[in-house]
């Protein structure tokens, strides 16, 4: 594979180098890290005149996915072993989802990202995904341009939303109760044995909104890694829906916001006030850890959700565009409640 570069990948007689694309290593993370932020920061001061001074807020989106899905890590490096360019995948069971992918800027428009896009592509296809997605800035024609390349179509806006947290005083999560009557606990503290079971009821929630949608993944690196935790919605001894979300440190959630990285209602609990009972219970838990806001992402096909956050007083911060390739690739039933963050 090559890739044409006119400007700092010249070798010292001028000559294009070889551009290789492999999986991350561990030894690979911090850098890794480093590109994916430096390009990120070179594009927002652009955008903005601007550069921020924490490129995504204090996020981070490299070590644990990594020890999420090794295989679905890529980079591309030149003739020295530098590290031009990265591209991260991750695959909930049938869906495969492609973010961050970055190159430095003075590799780009050299055919590098296309390169590691295929990487991620054949990695979906070696695991027979049978729908991919990505989410992208949908003012950049750059973008846009790439992805329509592989065959990735506009869908729609994703609203990546956020409510302050009032400074009152917490009350604790209600405690479970055998009796009929809504109540909240988190993953964590379930045995392992009750976690496994627990396990297939999310699934069975996620494939009745799409065949084979599976984040168990998900649950399981932020359990492991006590990136946040897994919340669960009850009513008596149904699972009404789950909530996984993320505090900051080492994980997806900025700083001072608890992240809400995947949430979703079961279709037979669609009562609006299972949303409103949840999304109370995901703001108490970031009161009691002193945070400052909560922070959520909507697709705006998922309509119902998108409706009960802005009458709850979720504000949007800004607006991404989902884009996808496959099979169903409007599965979305806008009466859903799905919070499902594709970045």
């Amino acid at each position: 594979m090559r890739a044409t570069v006119d400007r700092a990948g010249l070798d010292s007689e001028s000559r294009t180098p070889h551009i290789k694309i492999r999986r991350v290593r561990k030894g690979d993370l911090a850098k890794v890290r480093d590109v994916i932020e430096q390009s990120f920061g070179d594009y927002f001061e652009r955008q903005l005149g601007t550069r921020p001074r924490q490129v995504f807020g204090g996020a981070q989106y490299v070590h644990h996915r990594w020890l999420m899905e090794p295989w679905g890590c890529f980079v591309a490096e030149d003739n020295d072993g530098k590290i031009l360019g990265a591209a991260i995948a991750v695959i909930w069971g049938t869906v495969g989802l492609v973010g961050p992918l970055a190159v430095l800027t003075n590799y780009q428009n050299q055919d590098v990202a296309k390169q590691l896009l295929r990487a991620t592509q054949e990695f979906f296809d070696e695991n027979k995904v049978s729908l991919s997605g990505v989410v992208t800035y949908a003012t950049s024609p750059k973008h846009l341009a790439l992805y329509h390349k592989f065959g990735y179509k506009p869908k729609g806006l994703v609203a990546i939303m956020s409510r302050i947290l009032d400074r009152s005083p917490a009350t604790p999560l209600p405690p479970r109760s055998t009796k009929p009557g809504l109540a909240v606990r988190r993953f964590s503290t379930l045995e392992e044995s009750k976690k496994k079971a627990m396990m297939l009821k999310f699934r069975k929630i996620t494939n009745a909104i799409y065949r084979g949608l599976d984040v168990a993944k998900e649950i399981e690196i932020v359990d492991g890694l006590a990136l946040g935790d897994t919340l669960l919605l009850e009513n008596g001894r149904d699972l009404v829906g789950f909530a996984v979300y993320h505090t900051p440190g080492v994980s997806e959630a900025p700083t001072g916001a608890l992240y809400v990285k995947y949430l979703a209602i079961g279709r037979a609990h669609r009562k609006p006030e299972y949303p409103d009972h949840f999304l109370r219970a995901l703001e108490q838990i970031g009161k009691e850890g002193g945070l400052l806001r909560i922070m959520v992402p909507v697709y705006c096909g998922y309509f119902a959700a998108y409706h009960a956050l802005i009458e709850r007083g979720y504000k949007v911060d800004f607006t991404m565009l989902r884009m996808k390739r496959g099979k169903q690739e409007d599965y979305e039933n806008p009466a859903d409640f799905v919070l499902d963050d594709w970045r």
